[in-house]
């Protein structure tokens, strides 16, 4: 019995073992198949010829072409489908024309740039969360998106399997028989699971309580997926020789080379799909038709969406404008996918300069043009390319001066491609480009230069991926040239190979200069707190604003950034290699995405990550178009003044409170900027008493801090008992009267408990008598975290910590003693990069509020 224990302790542990590391051991599996993969299609690469694949592709018909494209249209008619299941499933409703547009958007856009979950999952987030979806059943719906195709792809994968196993068993090298076993067992499985959907069940994952959807929308879902897998497998399928592998067996192929397209994380599977459908299919497909069909595929099931998506942005913002607050969210998503496409045009320029002319090209070169004039179009046409890689990032940007130069680089070289020999799919790309930016001047607003953004190390290394990508390619195009010296100083027309060296060359050291200029850049000037000067010139902006929260800037413990114009700015603290702006910009909104842009370039310049804590629901879109990711913090209570009073059953307690507070002698009074001299002996004490009391230490940054400079900037809420002060909250308020709120708050040890009740009761009357519309109770941390099973993991935390973390923070009091009030809720979020960046950006900003690590753990 003992040894049996034994062996059952050592298989728990290794099952632990593996469930910690499933992700690495994911990732290995993943780069060892992708390195087998790579090694096969190297010896299979032997037997192509670049130029039978041109020839392959040139001998593709027009029915074919056409058939292709009916496929596609299917596919993402029926990618609608998993939208709209989507919102079925979290309970929301959405028209069809928002779910189709939406849809469409942002799986043209994930399918070609890859990572769906933030690149079309930002667009979802944007158009749905602007049509009124809480942003928590947004991030459901994405899940349950991910889910459906990863179920979907499985069950066709299962059933294609099922009929093609001898035909796979051949390519894998495993038995027939256990093949069709495992593709069984999977259809088994999901039968089990279907029945569990009809039987109204939950499942259990990770621990957690998933619930099912209905039997009627898993079903339904289930045949949509079928139908878009079905249909983008048959994209690529009428492309091949006719007859040259049964459908059944092609779709469980291509079912293997979409799923590790995908787990490999590479944008659009790019490289590891074809590199699965050459291996597999290479003994039954001539290997230059499978080649030449998957270039056509990628162009009509990919390139070709993704230049409509943009196509109707642009169109629908010429003929409607963006008036609705969904249209202007799409509105937002234009720069987004004119930078995915300019960058698919800069590559398209720099293969065509890697690789020879076509024949119509070269005869069209021929007929008298000056060598001259080739050879610097040649040249200039693939320095144009690479300029496009980096213009793109400044369209993401929305820089005018990369609308400017995406425009004049795309005009110019589609003037530079007559001389080399015109390709009809490179001008239409060019012409189409070209157009689609002329009438989208209006997304791009920055005023900023585009040579000193600074280029981040990623973008680099992507730059250079493309580059590696295309010496390959230069050496399979001209694995039969001979290479020699004398190559380099070759000039004729038909000298297509050492005119694509010299391309690939001069391309190759402007990113090396680029690379280098990066590394060299000096680093940013060092920041200074604002001086007395620049603290007017807050104040000034601060008068005008209708957030009570915009007073924190005159604290004068926070950093400042102004807007170009000078009408706004951003406060915000620095702490380890955190940048965190506070709250939203202050100032006209119209200059906020400018100033938000240019603080996350700054703080990116001094090697830091930028992020914006506190911002409204209202904002989001500002920090999404910007590239951050959106993390709830929990919500804020804002009371209407309009409507407040003591009366009625549900202010009794706090009705009773006045009442008795009153009885015990305390009397409220609101001492004006001028008074506040007088009682700052008072004031003082006081604070040093609550101090002592609660055994802490003064807090900053989102919170007031006692400093006399900023007390006796405000007005001072002030209770008596008799003529002693017992307590006081510093009043924040602009002069518009449109809200109002406390910030430093402070009371002796030996008050009359509801003494702070009091003083909230007492204010809010009075600024309601003085017309001011509502007044802010501040943050409850963590409240309203979703609690459905498929909410993110972010909110599960919250949740866990808001109902058990009492012992660290007073989460549920503070939310009790803000109800008292019955405010309305408001969520607030953390706009911030992905992966781990928001913990430690947390823990950054408990140190800039508590000042210091230390002040985190001794309160």
């Amino acid at each position: 019995m003992e040894d049996h224990s034994e062996e059952n302790i050592e298989r728990i542990r290794l099952l632990a073992w593996l469930h910690a590391r499933r992700y690495w051991l994911l990732a290995g599996m993943v780069l060892l198949i992708g390195f087998l993969l790579f090694e096969a299609l190297a010896a299979l690469a032997k037997e192509l010829e670049y130029s039978a694949i041109i020839a392959a592709i040139n001998d593709t018909s027009m029915t074919q072409h056409v058939l292709a494209i009916l496929a596609t249209a299917i596919s993402y008619v029926a990618l609608t489908g998993y939208d709209r299941s989507a919102l079925r499933y979290v309970g929301t409703f959405v028209p069809y024309r928002v779910v189709a547009q939406t849809s469409f958007i942002a799986f043209a856009l994930s399918n070609t740039v890859g990572i769906g979950v933030l690149t079309g999952g930002a667009v979802r987030m944007r158009i749905y969360s602007a049509a009124g979806v809480e942003t928590g059943a947004v991030s459901r719906a994405i899940a349950f998106n991910a889910v459906a195709f990863g179920l979907g792809i499985t069950v066709v994968g299962a059933c294609a399997l099922l009929w093609g196993a001898p035909r796979v068993a051949s390519v894998v090298h495993l038995p027939a028989l256990l093949l069709q076993s495992i593709a069984a067992l999977i259809l088994g499985l999901t039968t089990a699971l279907l029945w569990q959907c009809h039987a109204g069940r939950r499942l259990k994952l990770s621990g957690i309580d998933v619930p099912l959807p209905s039997l009627g929308l898993a079903t339904q879902q289930l045949v949509l997926s079928a139908l878009d897998i079905i249909a983008s497998a048959a994209v690529l399928w009428v492309l091949l020789p006719q007859a040259a592998v049964s459908f059944p067996v092609f779709v469980g192929f291509y079912a293997i080379a979409t799923v590790l397209g995908v787990l490999s994380h590479v944008p659009g599977g790019l490289g590891v799909f074809e590199a699965v459908m050459l291996v597999a299919l290479g003994g039954q497909v001539p290997p230059e038709a499978l080649a030449g069909a998957l270039v056509l595929y990628r162009v009509i099931y990919y390139l070709l969406p993704l230049a409509l998506a943009v196509a109707l942005l642009v169109a629908h913002g010429v003929r409607r404008g963006f008036a609705s607050p969904v249209g202007q969210a799409a509105a937002s998503l234009s720069p987004i996918l004119l930078a995915a496409f300019t960058l698919i045009v800069g590559v398209r320029l720099l293969v065509a300069g890697v690789t020879p002319a076509t024949d119509d090209a070269a005869i069209l070169t021929a007929l008298r043009v000056p060598l001259p004039l080739v050879e610097a179009s040649h040249f200039l046409g693939s320095i144009a390319g690479l300029a496009l890689l980096f213009v793109a990032r400044g369209m993401l940007q929305r820089l005018n001066t990369a609308w400017w130069a995406g425009l004049m680089i795309t005009a110019a070289s589609f003037v530079l491609s007559f001389p080399r020999g015109i390709s009809w799919s490179e001008a239409a790309l060019l012409i189409f480009l070209t157009g689609t930016l002329a009438l989208s001047r209006k997304h791009f607003t920055r005023r900023a230069s585009l040579l000193t953004q600074p280029v981040t190390v990623g973008w680099l290394i992507a730059v250079t991926a493309i580059l590696l990508a295309l010496s390959s390619l230069l050496v399979f195009a001209y694995r039969d040239v001979i290479y020699t010296h004398e190559l380099w100083w070759q000039f004729e027309v038909n000298g297509h190979a050492p005119r694509s060296l010299r391309a690939w060359i001069a391309v190759a050291l402007t990113t090396l200069v680029l690379a280098l200029r990066q590394l060299l850049r000096p680093p940013a000037a060092p920041l200074a707190r604002p001086d007395s000067t620049e603290l007017a010139r807050v104040d000034a902006i601060v008068r005008q604003q209708d957030s009570a929260d915009a007073c924190l800037a005159l604290m004068g413990d926070k950093h400042i950034m102004f807007s170009a114009p000078g009408n706004a700015f951003v406060m915000f603290g620095r702490h380890g290699r955190s940048w965190i702006g506070l709250f939203d910009p202050v100032g006209p909104n119209d200059e906020w995405s400018e100033l938000v842009w240019r603080f996350l370039e700054r703080a990116r310049e001094s090697g830091g990550r930028a992020c914006f804590y506190l911002v409204r629901p209202q904002t989001l879109t500002v920090y999404l178009d910007a590239g951050l990711r959106i993390f709830k913090l929990g919500e804020h209570a804002n009371v209407s003044l309009s409507d407040f009073s003591l009366k009625g059953r549900e202010r009794a307690n706090l009705r009773q409170g006045v009442s008795r507070a009153e009885r015990e002698g305390l009397t409220f009074e609101l001492i004006p900027v001028e008074g506040v001299p007088a009682i700052r002996p008072e004031l003082k004490a006081i604070s040093d008493a609550w101090l002592a009391a609660h055994d802490t230490a003064e807090k900053g940054f989102s919170l007031g801090a006692y400093d006399e400079a900023y007390i006796l900037r405000q007005p001072v809420a002030l209770v008596r008992k008799g003529t002693q002060p017992v307590a006081f909250a510093t009043l924040l308020a602009t002069e518009r009267k449109v809200e109002a709120s406390v910030d430093l708050m402070r009371h002796l040890p030996d008050a009359p408990n509801g003494t702070m009740d009091f003083l909230f009761a007492k204010l809010m009357l009075l600024l309601q008598a003085e017309g001011f519309q509502h007044f802010s109770l501040g943050m409850a941390p963590l409240s309203g975290m979703a609690e459905h099973p498929l909410a993110p993991s972010w909110h599960r935390i919250g949740r866990l910590l808001f109902t058990h973390g009492e012992h660290f923070y007073n989460f549920q009091g503070l939310r009790a003693f803000k109800e008292k009030f019955s405010p309305q809720w408001e969520a607030r979020y953390l706009a911030s990069p992905g992966g781990a960046e928001p913990l430690i950006v947390l823990t950054n900003i408990a140190a800039l509020i508590s000042g210091g690590f230390k002040g985190i753990i001794t309160k």
